[in-house]
């Protein structure tokens, strides 16, 4: 190799960055020793933009375009160089380009349940995950704040960070959304803004863009969940506490019966709360069977009542078929046997005949 050659090789003409590894956020031009040739081209891709470092301190920024490296073109690096306006020599700088393209598809998610303050539960822990998408805008400040003077620094190093400050802000995207957990799921792009706009000042302070969120599930710990469902089924049942507590009763005897059969509870403790359920139990059913022959009497005795044979047939058949249906509903609680309702049923029809 000739002596030219080799001091050609120590200067450098033409700066650019193709930009071909994936995921790359801030990627340093590799110097080494060479130096940049004074009226040299700078090449900044869409999607780009470069930085000049002098010192360590940030010079000049470029966006997209091509650029010959002059005073003029070079402002602040000429201030910090005392250069003169007949400067040409070579001169040494890092330069660093930062790719600006929206990176999308990034997964955030809770790792654990967070807890929340809710209008309607008070406080709630759930779960939730989505997507994002940013970008750099900023190239000076995410230099400063994040890739420093890193060869290349990739998307894959500041997922950890950027995901925790989703997060982070979850609470205050509920709080600022207003919208009760029960209508989360059904409120999806307005929880996602929300979130999008509580978080985007920390991606400020870092030179970063958060140009989408969406959130695709959002959901309760399976403990809360159940308790969740249960309010919502009294909340169906509304003021029919007693129909509630009827269904409740019927539940709970197949299990307090299998649990007397196979000695279930332990000891002296276990035969008290059996005994007080069962206490309880059978005052439940005490009322109901109560109201229930009660019913029965006085459907007893409407059914022996002569029918009025002046009425019109239409309103007698009426009344006989109302009748019916109170006694089916005697024999579907077991008040009435079948063979009790059947013999009623017979003697109401042959009425009608």
């Amino acid at each position: 190799m000739g002596l030219m050659d080799f001091i050609k090789k120590q200067f450098i003409d033409i700066i650019q960055w193709t930009e071909d590894d994936n995921g790359v956020l801030a990627y340093r031009f590799p110097m080494q020793d060479f130096e940049i040739q004074y009226g040299g081209s700078l090449t900044v891709r869409e999607s780009q933009m470069a930085v000049f470092i002098n010192e360590g301190k940030v010079a000049d920024v470029f966006g997209p375009g091509m650029y010959k490296l002059t005073t003029q073109t070079l402002p602040v690096l000429t201030y910090l160089k005392n250069w003169d306006k007949l400067f040409e020599s070579p001169f040494k700088s890092d330069v660093y380009f930062f790719s600006t393209r929206q990176q999308v598809d990034q997964r955030w998610g809770t790792t654990q349940p967070v807890t929340i303050r809710d209008k309607d539960f008070g406080a709630v822990r759930l779960r939730a995950f989505g997507n994002y998408s940013y970008r750099i805008v900023d190239p000076k400040k995410f230099h400063t704040e994040i890739s420093g003077t890193r060869e290349r620094y990739t998307v894959t190093e500041l997922d950890g960070q950027l995901r925790g400050l989703m997060l982070q802000h979850i609470s205050d995207a509920v709080a600022q959304s207003g919208i009760p957990f029960l209508d989360l799921a059904a409120n999806q792009v307005e929880f996602a803004k929300a979130l999008q706009e509580a978080t985007q000042p920390a991606f400020d302070a870092l030179g970063l863009k958060l140009e989408m969120v969406t959130l695709q599930n959002v959901s309760l710990p399976e403990e809360l969940q159940k308790i969740l469902d249960q309010k919502i089924g009294m909340g169906m049942i509304g003021q029919n506490m007693g129909q509630f507590m009827q269904y409740q009763t019927a539940q709970a005897i197949p299990k307090l019966a299998e649990g007397v059969g196979s000695g279930g509870g332990s000891g002296i403790a276990g035969d008290a709360m059996g005994l007080g359920a069962g206490l309880a139990l059978g005052q439940t059913m005490a009322q109901q069977l109560q109201a229930g022959l009660t019913g029965a009497n006085a459907a007893a005795q409407a059914a022996q009542q002569p029918v009025p044979q002046p009425q019109p047939a239409s309103q007698g058949a009426d009344e006989v078929l109302l009748l019916l249906e109170k006694l089916g509903d005697l024999k579907a609680k077991g008040i009435l046997t079948d063979e009790e309702f059947a013999a009623k049923k017979a003697e109401l029809l042959k009425k009608l005949a």
